[in-house]
């Protein structure tokens, strides 16, 4: 089951259509190159090739085929939304997503309270529980 079937790469982003984000915080990279499809835009970014830094998105420009891959994403200070007919907006779902998956191992998201309203504790930090 499954052999010869390729995985998309766009399966692990959010995809919300004619947006853009622009960045008001001006140490928050992007890089642009010319790709055919989102497909390949998706791939390099999850795999963060040729990038030097962690791509949390990209936006694709479907009139010019131009891939802008993001350190940021709609959640990250300094950035604010822009409607935008040319561009589609690819967030990784790892870094939008509230959600704990499994143990939450991988978990990336911005929340940082339990369920009732409790801070939750740093990983740094033994108090007030041990790991």
């Amino acid at each position: 089951e499954g052999k010869g079937k390729k995985r998309n790469p766009l399966h692990d982003f959010k995809k919300t259509g004619e947006l853009m984000l622009i960045k008001v915080n001006k140490t928050l990279e992007v890089k642009t190159k010319l790709l055919n499809t989102t497909e390949q835009c998706a791939k390099r970014c999850s795999r963060n090739k040729g990038l030097s830094f962690p791509c949390k998105a990209f936006a694709y420009d479907r009139v010019t085929k131009r891939c802008h891959w993001l350190s940021f994403n709609s959640l990250t200070n300094g950035v604010r939304k822009k409607q935008d007919h040319a561009f589609d907006l690819y967030e990784k779902k790892d870094y939008v997503r509230n959600c704990i998956v499994g143990k939450g191992a991988d978990y990336k998201g911005t929340i940082s309270v339990t369920k009732s309203g409790i801070q939750c504790q740093a990983w740094n930090s033994m108090i007030p529980h041990e790991h």
